[in-house]
C-alpha cells in the first residue's frame, strides 16, 4: 500500500474499494481495489512481463526459491512425509513458475510439488479462525490452480474439516490419515496413469488385473 493511504486501509471494511498501491518490484505506483489485490492482480507492468516471451519459457517449470519463507503447520509437514512413504518426493524445489501473476510474482508456491507427474498437493483447513480458505481465500485458492493448469499442471486438494470440495480434483475429509494418503495417490494414478506413478513409488505398484 502507498503509504498515505495506509491510515485508511486499516479501517477500510469494502473488498471493491480502490487505493494506490507500490508495485513490491518497484514498478509505478497503479490503483487497483482490495479485492484485485488480494487476489493476485499485479501492476500493468507485471502483467506484461509476465506475458512476455522469456516468462514463457519458464512457465510450468519447477525451482528452488532460496529467499521464500513460508511457515509451515504440523499438519502439512505430516502430508509430506505420509506421502514420501508412498512416493518419491523432491525436496529440491519449493516453487512453480506460471504464465500469469499471483500476489505480484510470477510464480506460486504449493504445500507438496512433485515434479515428475506435474502435480502439485494442498492441504486446506478452517484453521483456528474457522474462515481460513473460505471467501476470498478459496478464490485465491481457485486463481492459483487455475493460473497452474494453464502451465500443464493438476492440483489435487485435500479438503479438511468441513470444508467443501473446490475443483475438479478436491478429496474431502475430516482429518489428515493414511487412508487420505491412499486417496491422494489413487488420484495421482487417475490423473497420470499408473505407469507414471509406478515409476516414483516406494510401495508396491497396485495390482491390476
Amino acid at each position: 500500500m502507498a503509504p498515505p493511504h495506509r491510515a485508511a486501509l486499516a479501517r477500510e471494511t469494502r473488498i471493491g474499494a480502490e487505493y494506490e498501491w507500490r508495485c513490491p518490484r518497484g514498478h509505478d505506483r497503479y490503483r487497483a481495489t482490495v479485492r484485485e489485490v488480494l487476489t493476485g492482480t499485479a501492476c500493468a507492468k507485471c502483467r506484461a512481463n509476465a506475458a512476455g516471451p522469456a516468462a514463457a519459457g519458464e512457465a510450468g517449470v519447477p525451482f528452488m526459491n532460496p529467499a521464500l519463507r513460508t511457515r509451515t503447520s504440523q499438519t502439512e509437514q505430516r502430508l509430506k512425509a505420509l506421502l514420501g512413504e508412498r512416493i518419491r518426493l523432491n525436496h529440491r524445489v519449493n516453487s512453480i513458475h506460471i504464465a500469469r501473476t499471483f500476489y505480484g510474482r510470477q510464480e506460486v508456491w504449493p504445500d507438496v510439488i512433485v515434479p515428475q507427474l506435474r502435480i502439485a498437493v494442498e492441504y486446506d483447513d478452517p484453521g483456528r479462525s474457522r474462515r481460513a480458505h473460505l471467501g476470498l481465500k478459496e478464490a485465491s485458492d481457485l486463481d492459483k490452480d487455475e493460473a497452474l493448469r494453464e502451465v500443464g499442471w493438476q492440483v489435487i486438494r485435500i479438503r479438511a474439516a468441513g470444508l467443501e470440495p473446490i475443483g475438479p480434483h478436491s478429496i474431502v475429509c475430516r482429518q489428515l490419515t493414511p487412508v487420505v494418503i491412499d486417496e491422494v495417490v489413487a488420484l495421482m494414478r487417475r490423473i497420470r496413469g499408473d505407469a507414471a506413478v509406478d515409476a516414483i513409488s516406494l510401495a508396491r505398484p497396485a495390482q491390476r488385473a
